[in-house]
């Protein structure tokens, strides 16, 4: 972005650290429920994290390439971007701290965060280049209902009707285990499997639009009004389509692309229109969020296999830094994940203080 909108660091910043906080309790036995992902049908705050994250992706594809032609150049790069994120998320799968270095391929989960990153932004970019905004709002429109009559009402191959339950007769879950097999997180889904990625680049797709009329805007009023559109639309929808993040729903698209839009909009409206500081720190975070990320995610998980003593290093540091005998369990495991975001709040001001911003 040659005119960085500051809102937009901003709140790409404090997505990552939300990530980071949701992602480094101190126990996963201790944590308080709006810092978990729903059982299912449902949405916390947690859920709302992954889809914030692309549809921020698709604002930024807007500005970076709204003035990009569909050249041999331009490709290259998307692809190599791309290539990059779904390898590190693969890395990040494989990696062990010792010999031997990769688990047993047939254990290894393929999806993930970055992998789905990586995809998304591959194929919304690529579909940005090449339609117009009409036509871009048409394929959104058409995968949300496409996916809903698929999941709804297209029979499983034999001849069941399918649901929206955690249960076999789901078509996230059979194309999931049919193709991954056991390259799951779980038998029975992936949260970040095949089929559901492609309502997850109708998030994406929000977020361009979104980034369109933040280019073109006159008054802050219009990011509130979409923000409310959005969400009226997913709560009715939730009725026919119950919200749910591992099914990626076409209500969830709507309804987080809503709170995204109307969040965007408070801090869009302090920041870039009034010139009040507001949330400053998570703007060092934003401009070097995947390096962040990805950091968070190999340190993380480091630590919770190199022992110490024979314990953990996670647990090491969980056990002598936040446990505290006037603490609640939960509230221990709660300020152990504080320190971890500060550390990488830290971090990210350190880079931009030095102008160091890697791009993946």
């Amino acid at each position: 972005m040659v005119n960085r909108i500051e809102s937009v660091d901003i709140l790409r910043g404090f997505t990552i650290a939300a990530m980071i906080l949701v992602n480094n309790p101190g126990s996963w036995g201790s944590v308080y429920s709006p810092l978990l992902h729903a059982e299912w049908h449902g949405l916390t705050p947690t859920d709302l994290i992954f889809p914030f994250f692309l549809f921020i992706v698709g604002i930024s594809i807007y500005f970076s390439y709204k003035n990009k032609s569909s050249t041999k150049a331009t490709y290259k790069k998307i692809l190599i971007r791309s290539f990059k994120l779904i390898g590190l998320g693969l890395f990040l799968n494989a990696f062990l701290p010792y010999t031997p270095f990769l688990k047993e391929f047939e254990a290894l989960r393929i999806p993930g965060v970055l992998q789905r990153i990586g995809i998304v932004f591959l194929i919304s970019t690529i579909l940005f280049l090449n339609v117009n905004f009409k036509t871009l709002f048409g394929i959104g429109f058409l995968i949300l209902i496409g996916y809903w009559m698929l999941l709804g009402f297209v029979p499983m191959p034999d001849g069941t009707m399918p649901t929206f339950d955690r249960a076999p007769n789901n078509w996230t879950m059979f194309v999931d285990f049919h193709i991954l097999g056991e390259h799951m997180w779980k038998q029975d889904y992936d949260p970040e499997g095949l089929l559901s990625t492609l309502p997850a680049i109708a998030t994406c797709i929000s977020g361009i639009l979104i980034g369109r009329l933040l280019h073109n805007l006159k008054d802050v009023r219009w990011l509130f009004g979409a923000s409310i559109l959005l969400l009226a639309s997913g709560y009715v929808f939730d009725i026919w389509f119950p919200i749910n993040k591992a099914l990626w729903s076409s209500s969830f698209v709507l309804v987080t692309s809503g709170w995204a839009t109307l969040i965007l909009a408070v801090i869009y409206y302090f920041t870039d229109v009034k010139k009040i500081a507001v949330g400053t720190i998570f703007k060092y975070v934003g401009m070097n969020a995947i390096t962040i990320f990805f950091m968070s995610s190999f340190i993380a998980k480091t630590f919770g296999l190199v022992k110490i003593g024979g314990s953990s290093i996670h647990y090491w540091l969980y056990k002598n830094v936040a446990m505290q005998s006037f603490l609640t369990d939960k509230m221990a495991s709660f300020l152990y994940a504080l320190f971890v975001v500060t550390f990488y709040l830290a971090l990210g001001y350190a880079l931009y203080r030095k102008k160091i911003f890697i791009k993946v």
